[in-house]
């Protein structure tokens, strides 16, 4: 079933007088699956999609067009003349960049105008992540010829010596960026354009920066004072800290280009840009906003959600999202359930002793702690993050794989049967109206009241 807007599923049950339907169904996505939520007839669904987003027929020829005809640069074609290296940026192994689809007609590009094979480096923009390796980066690339005969490289954020220096921003962030990065002739971010529940949407500069910034430039763009910013949210630019540090960043780096995509709830390819990185991003940005910001004329005192599957809910790190994101549509007081398949435990080590020192200190204290700190510590703010839902309400994670320990330590409850849960939450709240998003966190739900 596929919703645009916000439909009630009490709308598609025109089945004769003889049958009623014993129960209502929908799907969440959970690792590389769905999961089936079957509910009773008494509690009504309201399925929160993307509004229907039309899908490109000819993929690689609207990739080849993009290039041909970019916004804010000359062709492509025309931009490698004389050019001796390149860079290409691709996302790491956490994002469903189709890079098997962007790849080819690029590098096509690139050989066709002369440039070697050798002088071309994709590099893999992990930011503080872990790098990509073996046949997890071969999946991550997505085209064999591609992994077989170009050289593909890892970032690696805490390597002082690999980064340049660049001074720093107008509100004292160090600027470090890959040496690799910064010194081809050629600088291009290819990513993929989707709501991000700090720097607004991710894609075009944020592929740049934390993508292959130095672990300070990262550090400091994520304490408290810019993440606890009122603007520092899904969907929002103007105004925003995180995003217009990251302008200041790429500027100073000087001219770079982007390959930006947005896709649909399917995966499949709505829309591509390509450019200079600030002005291709924004009209991906314009795309999307259309799709992914859906208009809610109420609030729910139950959310059931997703962490997005494969590859974001591989950990309970990028769970987080997805419980931030349907904060607005959330009843003060209310219920946020959300399944994850965090296959690969909780995320970086950095993150789980933040997450045990949230429980030892609890809410107020953690807070504190971190609002006292002129540079924040290695993935500490995604925990921080956590906290903005907490203060509205209640959150409950569905998950098979996180051990005793890790269960322990994420803050939220822990339950074991979804359907249970959400009976559960009906009751408490003696609401039978609940919102299921789908799509966890590449859906952002506005009331429109707020």
């Amino acid at each position: 079933m596929y919703l645009g807007r916000l439909d009630i599923v009490d709308s598609i049950k025109n089945n004769s007088a003889n049958e009623t339907p014993s129960s209502m169904n929908s799907s969440l996505l959970f690792g590389r699956r769905e999961l089936t939520l079957e509910l009773p007839e008494s509690i009504t669904i309201h399925e929160i999609n993307k509004y229907p987003m039309p899908v490109l027929e000819d993929v690689d020829g609207s990739i080849r067009e993009a290039l041909r005809n970019p916004i804010g640069s000359p062709p492509l074609p025309e931009l490698v003349r004389g050019m001796k290296s390149a860079c290409i940026l691709i996302c790491d192994i956490t994002r469903p960049v189709p890079n098997g689809l962007l790849l080819p007609p690029l590098l096509d590009t690139l050989l066709a105008q002369g440039m070697q094979k050798e002088d071309i480096l994709i590099l893999v923009a992990t930011g503080l992540h872990r790098p990509n390796e073996g046949e997890e980066l071969r999946e991550l690339v997505g085209n064999d010829e591609v992994y077989r005969s170009f050289r593909i490289e890892n970032h690696f954020a805490r390597d002082r010596e690999a980064h340049v220096d660049l001074g720093v921003t107008s509100q004292g962030i160090p600027i470090g960026i890959d040496r690799r990065f910064f010194d081809a002739d050629l600088k291009i971010a290819t990513g993929l354009v989707e709501p991000h529940f700090m720097a607004g949407y991710s894609g075009g500069r944020k592929v740049v920066a934390p993508g292959v910034a130095y672990q300070d430039t990262i550090l400091k763009f994520h304490t408290a004072h810019i993440l606890e910013h009122p603007r520092a949210a899904s969907c929002v630019m103007e105004g925003n800290p995180l995003h217009e540090a990251q302008i200041e960043i790429i500027r100073k780096i000087g001219d770079i280009l982007a390959l930006n995509v947005a896709i649909d709830d399917k995966r499949r390819l709505g829309k591509v840009t390509f450019g200079a990185i600030e002005e291709s991003h924004l009209a991906a940005v314009a795309f999307m906003k259309k799709y992914a910001e859906v208009d809610i004329d109420r609030r729910f005192n139950t959310i059931v959600t997703s962490a997005g599957g494969y590859p974001l809910d591989k950990t309970y790190y990028q769970t987080v999202k997805g419980m931030v994101v349907p904060m607005d549509v959330l009843e003060p007081g209310g219920t946020i359930i959300i399944a994850s398949e965090c296959s690969e435990g909780m995320g970086s080590p950095e993150f789980g002793a933040a997450q045990q020192l949230l429980c030892e200190q609890g809410k107020d204290e953690f807070m504190a702690i971190l609002e006292g700190r002129s540079e924040a510590l290695i993935d500490e703010w995604q925990t921080e993050m956590l906290l903005k839902p907490l203060r509205r309400g209640s959150i409950k994670l569905f998950t098979e794989l996180l051990g005793e320990t890790e269960l322990s330590h994420i803050f939220v409850d822990h339950i074991t049967d979804l359907e249970q849960a959400v009976l559960e939450s009906v009751r408490e709240h003696d609401d039978p109206d609940i919102a299921v998003i789908p799509e966890g966190p590449y859906v952002v739900p506005r009331y429109l009241h707020s």
